[in-house]
């Protein structure tokens, strides 16, 4: 199976890629493994004519932003990112109408429809820094709130939350912290801006 699918890829000029999220059996074929925007970007640079994305919609649909000219697959059609799915384009025109006029930062971990009603899209790595680009000292930043949370507290800027959040950070518990460090009790402890807030106070400790 593994050297059909090879076979497969380089009759038709294709790339496959793997998001680190994926099975170790699927990451083992792939041209590239990686976070999902870092694919999109690395997919774009290939000579490929189609892309074969092992991720949600979300990362296809950038992947077709930045490769406009080559055919974007998703295996699974179904593969969605519930943090993605808590937010729509007409949620966001309703939310805009009920707040004076600013600016809209979303992260990137979001539906195309939704970036484009967006005025800046931004990564977990750099929504600091793009929040503090803007001239604006009041905004609404969508869709993660623990995402804008964290932002929030780096800023002087007011940030309006959107209530979504990835289930699989936001349900780790302050229990399962408290766990692991007591069982691994000279570990580095380090912690995804999209996780609950109630963790920040273990970071800059020893």
């Amino acid at each position: 199976m593994q050297a059909k699918i090879r076979q497969l890829l380089k009759e038709k000029n294709a790339v496959l890629l793997a998001h680190n999220y994926q099975p170790p059996e699927i990451q083992a074929l792939a041209d590239i493994c990686g976070d999902s925007l870092e694919l999109s970007i690395r997919a774009a640079d290939t000579d490929a004519d189609v892309i074969v994305f092992c991720g949600v919609h979300f990362m296809a649909e950038t992947a077709s932003i930045l490769s406009p000219q080559k055919t974007v697959l998703l295996p699974r059609t179904d593969a969605g990112c519930p943090m993605a799915d808590m937010i729509t384009p007409a949620a966001l025109k309703a939310r805009l109408a009920a707040l004076p006029e600013m600016p809209v930062v979303t992260y990137v971990n979001s539906p195309a429809a939704v970036k484009a009603l967006s005025t800046i899209c931004c990564t977990s790595a750099n929504a600091i820094e793009v929040v503090r680009s803007l001239a604006a000292d009041e905004l609404l930043m969508t869709p993660d709130r623990n995402l804008a949370r964290n932002t929030a507290r780096h800023t002087d800027k007011t940030i309006h939350l959107w209530e979504g959040c990835c289930p699989f950070h936001d349900l780790l518990s302050v229990a399962d912290v408290q766990s692991a460090r007591a069982a691994h009790p000279q570990a580095l402890f380090i912690a995804h801006p999209e996780c609950d807030p109630r963790w920040w106070k273990w970071l800059t400790q020893p």
